[in-house]
């Protein structure tokens, strides 16, 4: 029986019928690399790689300025490491969304209560901000991300995350090893170890903002060893390999002694 296969290779589907809207345009919304039908005889071979969405809102050339309101912050990305740490290439499959940037605009603040609040960041600052956090934007030829300051875990002046200043209620905690044997001496395999959600608190934030926006100090010191919700924060890897976890005090459940 003939068989009948279509190969579309680095087609492209753009947002055409988009009209601009205040010098913002869609980039274009999909890009596939491969894509193969239904053969004659009824069996589906489906291939989707490459299937890249591209979400970011451009910003026009005509404008050369982007003010955030309120609360919010303008960080620029920090590029996504192409090679690891011993020089070897990373596949574009294997690179690691960025968390990380430079802060290059803020916001006037809100108002709590009677009090004005203004943002505690400066630009210049180096800040990491949470996986899913704010709306990226492509501005003056680079890749910017527009986010409300709560959204920031905290600042970073150093490439290792044990340096990590936490801001607001945020804490960093260092995740205790996963347990290598049973309480009978059997040793675990890499799938049946649990994740732990027991660690060392590194360092804790100032504190939110009650509702007149007075700061209250958080429960939690450093050096306290806590237990937290299995699924809560951002998961973050030290320079010497150990595990990190970025999370709000609200998460964290007790004190261990």
């Amino acid at each position: 029986m003939a068989t009948t296969q279509l190969t579309a290779a680095a087609s492209s589907i753009s947002a055409k019928g988009f009209t601009p809207f205040g010098g913002l345009r869609a980039s274009n919304a999909v890009k596939v690399s491969s894509f193969s039908p239904l053969n004659l005889n009824g069996e589906a071979h489906r291939s989707f790689r490459g299937l890249v969405v591209k979400a970011a809102t451009t910003v026009a050339p005509k404008y050369t300025s982007l003010k955030p309101l309120g609360d919010r912050v303008l960080v620029k990305i920090k590029a996504a490491e192409e090679k690891t740490s011993g020089g070897i290439l990373l596949p574009t499959t294997a690179l690691s969304k960025p968390q990380g940037g430079e802060v290059v605009a803020v916001g006037e603040g809100r108002t709590i209560g009677k009090n004005k609040v203004e943002i505690s960041l400066k630009t210049g600052t180096q800040v990491v901000y949470s996986k899913y956090a704010g709306t990226e934007v492509e501005f003056d030829g680079s890749n910017h991300l527009i986010l409300k300051e709560d959204d920031i875990v905290g600042t970073l002046d150093t490439d290792d995350i044990k340096d990590l200043k936490p801001l607001n209620d945020r804490v960093l905690i260092k995740v205790a090893e996963v347990e290598e044997k049973t309480a009978g001496g059997l040793f675990l395999t890499d799938a049946s170890k649990e994740k732990p959600s027991i660690g060392a608190v590194v360092a804790v934030g100032p504190g939110r903002l009650d509702e007149d926006g007075v700061r209250k100090s958080l429960s939690v010191a450093p050096g306290n060893t806590v237990m937290y919700s299995k699924y809560a924060g951002n998961d973050f890897k030290g320079s010497d390999g150990s595990d990190y976890i970025a999370l709000r005090a609200s998460d964290v459940m007790a004190i261990l002694s």
